[in-house]
């Protein structure tokens, strides 16, 4: 296992703002990609955090792939739905806006959806469904992404990972937050065993052949080989995962206009990528009253949790539930991040002329 260093979060937030910033993006939107970034951090969604802060965004935007500036604009509009073309620019800022806009019109006409195409990737897809949870509404967060699924029975990468993130308020509980990638994992949690150097669980990919591999090496983003689907093989039901991620193609890529499955380009590669989203906002008031639907979520989860337990399990968990309880965690004890992002970090620090100076927590 790789040593973890810890780092306040404030710190964590200020470098990754200033990486931004010395990148060309105005401080605003740096605001917005640093907070997204950290925010996936502390949940411990590692894959999804500052390890990314080069190898997608700073590489992308130093390429002259991606519009600093994120110009996103609206193409369409009515009472309760937007369409946005996000400029070509960090997937973070066009999303963060487009959901703002739908808590806001779902405030006005009950319910709101927003599609974004010609984007990038935007982080975990939680934050956005969450954001309708101040509100009391309910949030859905989805986008597609570069082909890095192979479909039941095939051998080469031609769907994204395509999460779908669901958010509901609750009462006394923490509220239900699904963030699930379609595939059995997203491809960043390769690239996090890839730097611990340890073996992936059997089922997560396949190789150039199809076949089940242990290597992350072997499962590359545009790479050979490819993840697999939600389920894995089809003895798992995998098909049932492959059929989400085209649901979610749909709703993103087909409803935007945006590109949908190989279409969709790969960060390193010189061109447009062309990632679409899709977020709805629910006003749960307009069917009843709020605190009656949050009571009746607190008793369905207490009913979960107090359900019968598997002979050795002490505890039923309920999606979020665990992230939750890392962000209270990490709140306080310091923002984890592994050594050999840490690394990384000083490194492109250096030669960037950002120094990451900051002193992680005894």
């Amino acid at each position: 296992m790789e040593e973890v260093l810890r780092f306040k979060k404030k710190d964590l937030l200020r470098y990754a703002q200033t990486y931004m910033e010395k990148l060309g993006v105005p401080e605003d939107h740096a605001k917005i990609v640093a907070d997204v970034m950290i925010e996936a951090d502390i949940r411990g969604v590692d894959s999804h955090g500052i390890i990314r802060i080069y190898t997608y965004y700073g590489n992308r935007l130093e390429g002259n792939y991606m519009d600093p500036t994120t110009p996103f604009k609206v193409i369409s509009e009515t009472d309760t739905t937007t369409l946005y073309d996000g400029g070509n620019g960090l997937g973070h800022v066009v999303s963060y806006h487009a959901m703002e806009n739908c808590i806001k019109k779902a405030k006005k006409s009950n319910i709101a959806i927003a599609t974004v195409k010609n984007s990038n990737h935007y982080g975990i897809a939680g934050y956005y469904a969450m954001m309708a949870l101040k509100e009391d509404m309910i949030g859905v967060s989805l986008t597609n992404s570069q082909p890095l699924v192979a479909p039941t029975y095939g051998k080469t990468a031609v769907i994204g990972t395509n999460p779908i993130s669901f958010a509901a308020p609750s009462d006394r509980q923490y509220p239900f937050v699904l963030d699930m990638a379609t595939s059995v994992v997203p491809i960043g949690r390769i690239k996090v065993y890839e730097e611990k150097k340890e073996k992936i669980p059997a089922g997560w990919g396949i190789d150039d052949e199809g076949n089940v591999t242990e290597d992350p090496k072997k499962v590359k983003s545009g790479g050979p080989g490819a993840l697999m689907p939600l389920g894995g093989t089809d003895i798992m039901r995998g098909y049932k995962g492959y059929g989400l991620g085209i649901m979610v193609e749909i709703l993103c890529a087909a409803l935007s206009g945006g590109s949908h499955l190989t279409q969709v380009g790969f960060p390193h590669m010189p061109k447009v990528c062309d990632v679409s989203h899709f977020f709805m906002a629910v006003n749960v008031n307009a069917f009843r009253p709020v605190i009656d639907f949050k009571k009746q979520i607190d008793a369905m989860i207490t009913l979960l949790k107090e359900s019968p337990k598997a002979t050795g399990k002490d505890r039923i968990f309920i999606a979020g539930e665990k992230e939750f309880e890392n962000a209270k965690y990490n709140e306080k004890h310091g923002v984890p991040v592994i050594k050999p992002v840490v690394e990384e970090l000083i490194s492109n620090g250096k030669r960037l002329g950002i120094p990451f100076e900051l002193l992680p927590i005894k």
